[in-house]
């Protein structure tokens, strides 16, 4: 293969990071379609907004509809989905942003894979609703689908859920607001990405 990577030739990670005054770090948050992972992401980064830091959404949805618009939902092209989106996640924190990933991730090779490609980098959050209570709220409408068999494999009802054996993170959006999740989030990584002597 002719591939040169030259990153020597760039500005390193430590020099984007004081320039950001920050730290990067990779918020993983999974669980299942409509748990709340997408809603939390968002109003946390507009909370970092506020307090001028820079951060990116990396939705799974979204990347469906460009980066990912070739996949499927078979074993492997979930594995491949979530491999595209961590190297994609690799990329801005090594340019010292705060990156939100909100992604299914349904089972432990999947997240395995995960923490393969981002180590140190990685802040796993497991956004926990049952799948009743996701259904009940079915903000796109995909639960019911599934009900009506026009969803093959859908996560939680065919197609399998593995919780998080060991994660950073658990926020149970069951019992607490949208808002408070998102606080007990930042309040989580707040000594990961704040600035101090060793940036």
């Amino acid at each position: 293969m002719n591939i040169h990577p030259e990153f020597h030739r760039f500005l390193n990670r430590h020099d984007k990071q004081v320039l950001l005054c920050q730290r990067g770090l990779v918020v993983w948050l999974c669980g299942l379609s409509g748990s709340g992972k997408s809603t939390i992401a968002n109003a946390a980064e507009r909370v970092l907004y506020q307090q001028g830091r820079m951060s990116v959404i990396l939705d799974g949805d979204n990347l469906r509809s460009g980066l990912n618009a070739d996949l499927g939902f078979s074993d492997e092209d979930r594995l491949e989905n979530v491999r595209r989106i961590a190297e994609v996640a690799k990329v801005f924190v090594s340019q010292g942003v705060i990156t939100f990933v909100s992604a299914i991730t349904p089972r432990g090779e999947l997240r395995d894979l995960v923490r393969g490609l981002l180590g140190e980098d990685l802040f796993e959050v497991y956004v926990e609703a049952s799948y009743e209570i996701c259904e009940k709220r079915d903000v796109k409408g995909l639960y019911a689908k599934a009900a009506r068999g026009e969803i093959a494999h859908f996560t939680g009802k065919d197609g399998s859920f593995e919780p998080p054996q060991d994660p950073a993170l658990v926020l149970n959006t069951e019992n607490s607001s949208i808002e408070d999740a998102a606080l007990e989030l930042l309040e989580a990584i707040s000594d990961r990405i704040c600035p101090d002597e060793t940036l």
